[in-house]
């Protein structure tokens, strides 16, 4: 509809991305974003979410060039192709679907503080290589598979504070960026921090996005 198409209008013409996208008969889904003076936001969503699904006519084949994945939804089949990937990232609002897909996670991006982002080991199988849990202005904490743990400071906001919405996505997408670049776990969670501390001082999630031109590289 109008409202997908304008989405990927504003992927592809704004924000320089290369979409693939299958088309549904269905309305893409609303929501409305509340922001309190902290620049907080509570998002309430209106209608079906629409994932893709590897029955959809898409390049799936060149899932096996990419560096770097980070998942947020598709049917576990789609998944599975997916992990074709070098370097897969997913996030835990989607268990189930990882849990049905049953592949090997590099990174699991859990949170916290948010009860639907929520992780417990056991939770997968196979348990992820690595799981981070984000906290906010207190950063976050890892854990590895094989008992190693660390922390992460938040980056310092380059700016006033606009509003949270897509700091967390910004945050594993840093992260993401980063492994498939070729750092440490350390420098990746470093650089995720960056780029969702850059989302914070921008109007929505686009504003304030972190780019290569400002020094963004895993080096």
């Amino acid at each position: 509809d109008g409202v997908g198409e304008l989405a990927r209008h504003q992927l592809a013409t704004h924000e320089g991305v290369e979409v693939a996208a299958a088309s549904r008969p269905e309305s893409q889904r609303r929501a409305f974003t509340f922001v309190d003076a902290r620049g907080e936001r509570t998002i309430t969503v209106l209608g079906e979410r629409m994932v893709p699904r590897r029955e959809d006519p898409l390049p799936w084949e060149r899932l096996a060039e990419v560096d770097g994945l980070y998942f947020t939804g598709a049917d576990p089949d789609a998944l599975r192709a997916a992990r074709k990937a070098r370097v897969l990232v997913a996030s835990s609002r989607v268990l189930a679907t990882l849990r049905d897909a049953r592949v090997p996670l590099d990174v699991l991006v859990a949170s916290a503080t948010d009860s639907g982002e929520r992780y417990v080991p056991g939770d997968l199988d196979p348990e992820p290589g690595v799981v981070v849990r984000t906290a906010g202005p207190a950063g976050g904490e890892w854990r590895s598979a094989d008992g190693r743990t660390g922390h992460w400071a938040a980056a310092a906001v380059p700016g006033p504070v606009g509003d949270a919405y897509g700091c967390g996505d910004s945050f594993a997408a840093g992260l993401t960026f980063g492994l498939a670049a070729g750092g440490e776990l350390t420098e990746a969670l470093e650089l995720g921090a960056r780029c969702g501390a850059a989302c914070l001082a921008g109007d929505g999630p686009y504003a304030g996005q972190l780019r290569l031109s400002d020094g963004s590289s895993a080096q």
